[in-house]
């Protein structure tokens, strides 16, 4: 009797060794924590082709990112919090003007720099945002302090401008956002704007196959801390010939930047609209979270179906809890750099 027995434990032992494991065993298995702090970043994503690229503009890119993001790894690594990593970062980026955020921000159809930007805690799912600032210099900067410093979350155009007065923020003259790749990139598509007007061509003056298919160069940033908590920023100078007033997704929290310490931050970038509509910063995180995927699953199902499947182009940024990073992106390419608590760098522009 107890021989049977032992055979039968025995045998019931062994299938269960070879039994394929489980989707939730599986889940279980990525909780380990990868990194106990990290930094990941982007400088837009768009129709970024290396035959377009001269070997100069591609070595200035390389360098910009990795000097962005190891001003935030500096500062994990010493301690700092994931906001305080998150700004210093993205203000860097700001400062340049290869990207379409701060200094190299793009032009309205009026002629002027319109700035966004968005900034999320983690811990304390607290949150600001600035939409169309045209003389702070640092509109992340402004952002957070919309967090901070008041009862809002969103601040916009004259009052966004007055507050960050009060609050002691560097005013520039909106002439400090002039560059003149900016503006020539505006005149080529206002020419081409009233050329399709002549012919009759609607269709065209709207959805420019040049707007479309942009270098959408809107910087983001998120960070994990040693402390566990997760902060992301996003910032924009928008699209080359808005108007009206146009506000894109930077600024949106739950598209453009969202961050939640239960699952994972995000910093979006791409065709504004199309993030708006498809939440896409809180619809990975939500996937996370309700439906117990890994940070991976959640962003290739984003923009690698439902991005993809509406029409939207562009790309996301995104680290988790544990330390996971990822790059996600429907484009030709995406700016983009990260580094985790071994100090190892990855810089990329092109899709591999």
């Amino acid at each position: 009797m107890k021989k049977s027995l032992f055979l039968l434990v025995f045998t019931a032992c062994m299938l269960s060794c070879n039994a394929p494991i489980s989707d939730s065993a599986a889940k279980k298995s990525t909780t380990t924590q990868m990194n106990n702090f990290a930094i990941i970043i982007h400088g837009g994503a768009g129709t970024i082709l290396k035959k377009n690229m001269s070997d100069e503009k591609e070595a200035a890119y390389k360098a910009k990112l990795e000097e962005a993001i190891k001003v935030g790894h500096t500062i994990l690594k010493n301690g700092g919090t994931s906001q305080e990593a998150v700004v210093k970062t993205i203000q860097v980026m700001e400062e340049s003007p290869l990207f379409n955020a701060g200094k190299g921000a793009v032009f309205t159809n009026a002629g002027t720099n319109e700035l966004d930007a968005s900034f999320m805690d983690g811990r304390t799912l607290n949150a600001g945002a600035v939409a169309g600032v045209t003389d702070v210099k640092s509109p992340i900067e402004l952002a957070v302090k919309v967090m901070t410093d008041s009862d809002h979350v969103m601040l916009s155009g004259t009052g966004a401008s007055a507050f960050a007065k009060e609050k002691g923020l560097e005013i520039v003259d909106p002439s400090y956002f002039y560059t003149a790749r900016r503006f020539k990139s505006l005149e080529r598509i206002k020419a081409r704007e009233q050329a399709a007007l002549e012919d009759n061509d609607k269709t065209a003056v709207f959805y420019d196959a040049d707007i479309k298919n942009a270098k959408f160069g809107t910087v983001g940033c998120v960070a994990l801390d040693k402390n566990g908590n997760i902060a992301a920023g996003t910032s924009t100078g928008g699209m080359t010939n808005k108007r009206w007033g146009r506000i894109g997704d930077a600024p949106i929290i739950g598209s453009g930047t969202y961050a939640n310490n239960a699952t994972c931050g995000v910093s979006s970038t791409g065709w504004g609209e199309y993030f708006i509509r498809s939440q896409v910063a809180y619809d990975i995180s939500a996937q996370m979270e309700y439906q117990e995927k890994t940070l991976k699953q959640a962003t290739q199902d984003v923009i690698q179906h439902k991005l993809t499947k509406l029409g939207g182009t562009g790309g996301v940024v995104a680290l988790d809890k544990n330390g996971n990073m990822s790059f996600e992106f429907n484009t030709a390419g995406m700016y983009r750099a990260s580094m985790n608590d071994k100090g190892a760098l990855i810089v990329k522009i092109y899709k591999e």
